[in-house]
């Protein structure tokens, strides 16, 4: 029972209503993208997840990549799956023109994500992996490196992959060993290992290009030395044509607990030839271009998974007669009631969708923020969305997923022990979401990047835009009659108010015993997520108030549901913020008193 139907009118909401006012919008770039337009392309993508991939997921979760005689293919369907894709142009929503890419801006492209993500995780990172290798390639490499790989990339018709990972070295990348030996034509010989390389070879593209991180002989030690470089498997003809196999190889596929139909493989390279994108010394700047990218579409898989668990939670919770109502029968016809009825399935499926709705809708702010960033005519909305995008990534990446995790294991929950068996298929998306709280930089990592950089960064400059928009709209309801309105102020105000008193405390400690900041960022992180969604569904609740008055139609059951799910963030997950603010509070001590041997 995977059950999923994009929720079109959520995305609709957040995409033309929700942000009208966040000074990111009015992008003279996107006009011609009307609302019905865009509205077009969330109907007909929804139909390419429902019909196209959705049907895959649990058969290519079952059967999953197989590697034989240096040789990896994906799951049965897959390829046809990605053919239908691509010559559907969805690979190339918000890719560049220029490249053969339609354009289209971030917010639409990461619903589209959402979606794709939600029908079918596994699939998403084929198409994911190559949008963040053009990122890197369109903002770094030069013209000819562009000219000569863009065009079959954007397409899809090649994939991209990134190669960081070594077996000594994941997160400390300052470590690595792979070297890179000039040559006198002005290519490199590339020789080493990388591991966990995520849709690293298959059978879907007649190419994959890789981009790794690698050492110069002249290279000093640390991350300073690190350069990047395009590595393609089949060398180019000079007519673009599939030429020589290149020097690399395919050592083994790893065995997953789940993304089981995504090949991540282990990867040799052996004078493999490859060009350098960006300048010597720089490769970690080129590669994070692809990496903050990946670590929001990380993000956007935890909301794709949790709006999975959550619908098929809801389907079961509907159907299974369990036990009877404590207000009463509600089923007399039956031998019990749908268990639907039950306070305690009624607190797990408002959770999965809480959180749903809210990462969506703080997802689409920050998509709105990297449109801004990058079309943008004024340099002050530039520099803010700049600042916003920054500060947010670890966030979205970070909470997203954990809340996506924590979705799937709900469902689980909520089937019973019909959950923890294959045969309903909801056991696959605690399984597929837990990988996403790791790779592109664990979610501890996410929290130290969010305290020991973005914070302390120019000041605190990029806390500006987020803590101005949170507490201009505190100010603005601070007038406000509407009962249910007032009191989510009120729970808006505390919170935003522990955070504030949180960002002041890790500043003082932090700047004292580093140690003291690395103790308070994972609460911290979740704290200001917390706040994030919190002020989102205080807009969403406003709008939905203020259409109700005015005689919402049709859309009347939405915008009653959209106040009631607001009620429960605000009532049953937003008090969190006062314990995450206690511990922050509480400092290192009882984190580190315990010596390493005690242990």
């Amino acid at each position: 029972m995977q059950i999923y139907d994009a929720p079109l009118r959520d995305m609709r909401f957040v995409l033309h209503e929700l942000f009208e006012d966040d000074g990111f919008g009015g992008l003279q770039k996107f006009e011609e993208f009307t609302p019905d337009l865009l509205d077009a392309v969330l109907e007909e993508a929804n139909k390419v997840a429902k019909d196209v991939l959705l049907p895959l997921n649990a058969s290519g979760d079952l059967e999953g990549c197989t590697y034989e005689n240096g040789v990896v293919r994906t799951p049965k369907g897959f390829k046809q799956a990605y053919d239908s894709f691509r010559a559907g142009g969805w690979a190339s929503l918000a890719s560049d023109p220029a490249w053969g890419g339609q354009g289209l801006p971030e917010t639409v492209n990461k619903l589209v994500e959402e979606m794709i993500c939600a029908a079918n995780v596994s699939f998403s990172l084929y198409p994911g992996l190559t949008h963040g290798a053009t990122t890197a390639i369109e903002g770094h490499a030069s013209d000819e490196l562009k000219q000569a790989y863009l065009p079959k990339m954007v397409s899809a018709e090649w994939s991209g992959t990134m190669c960081l990972t070594e077996s000594h070295c994941g997160t400390d990348l300052g470590l690595l060993r792979t070297k890179a030996d000039p040559q006198a034509d002005g290519s490199y010989k590339i020789t080493g290992s990388k591991i966990f390389i995520s849709a690293g070879d298959h059978d879907l593209t007649d190419n994959v290009i890789h981009l790794v991180l690698a050492r110069l002989p002249d290279a000093p030690k640390g991350v300073k030395g690190i350069s990047l470089f395009l590595v393609p498997k089949f060398l180019p003809n000079a007519d673009g044509s599939i030429g020589p196999r290149n020097g690399v190889s395919v050592a083994g596929i790893e065995h997953k607990m789940g993304l089981k139909a995504s090949a991540t493989c282990q990867i040799n390279f052996d004078d493999a030839t490859g060009w350098i994108v960006g300048q010597p010394g720089k490769g970690m700047a080129a590669m994070f271009t692809m990496m903050n990218t990946e670590r929001v579409s990380v993000g956007v898989q935890g909301l794709g998974i949790n709006e999975i668990a959550y619908q098929s939670a809801v389907a079961y919770a509907k159907e299974r007669l369990q036990g009877r109502s404590l207000s009463g029968v509600k089923n007399p016809d039956g031998p019990a009631d749908p268990i639907i009825v039950h306070p305690d399935v009624r607190r797990m499926l408002m959770t999965m969708r809480a959180y749903a709705e809210g990462c969506r809708a703080l997802g689409q702010w920050c998509s709105r923020a990297l449109d801004a960033e990058k079309h943008s005519d004024d340099p002050e909305v530039k520099r803010r969305a700049t600042d916003f995008v920054a500060l947010m990534t670890p966030v979205v990446k970070a909470l997203f997923t954990d809340f996506g995790s924590e979705a799937a294991n709900l469902a689980v929950q909520t089937y019973g022990g019909h959950g923890y068996i294959r045969e309903h298929g909801v056991e696959q998306f605690v399984r597929d979401a837990r990988i996403a709280q790791i790779y592109e930089g664990t979610n501890g990592v996410q929290a130290l990047d969010l305290v020991g950089r973005k914070l302390p960064d120019r000041m605190g400059a990029n806390l500006r835009p987020f803590f101005h928009a949170v507490s201009n709209l505190c100010e603005d309801m601070a007038g406000e009659q509407d009962k249910a309105l007032k009191a989510f102020t009120g729970g808006l105000q505390q919170a935003f108010g522990a955070l504030q008193l949180s960002t002041a405390t890790i500043a003082q400690k932090g700047m004292k015993d580093p140690e003291e900041a690395g103790a308070a960022a994972t609460d911290y992180l979740r704290l200001m997520g917390l706040v994030g969604i919190g002020y989102t569904f205080l807009k969403a609740a406003k709008i939905a108030s203020t259409k109700l008055a005015a005689g919402a139609g049709d859309d009347e059951g939405f915008y009653k549901a959209k106040i009631a799910t607001a009620s429960f963030f605000f009532d049953r997950i937003l008090p969190q913020a006062t314990a995450m603010f206690l511990a922050i509070k509480s400092g290192k001590r009882s984190l580190m008193a315990l010596p390493a041997e005690a242990f």
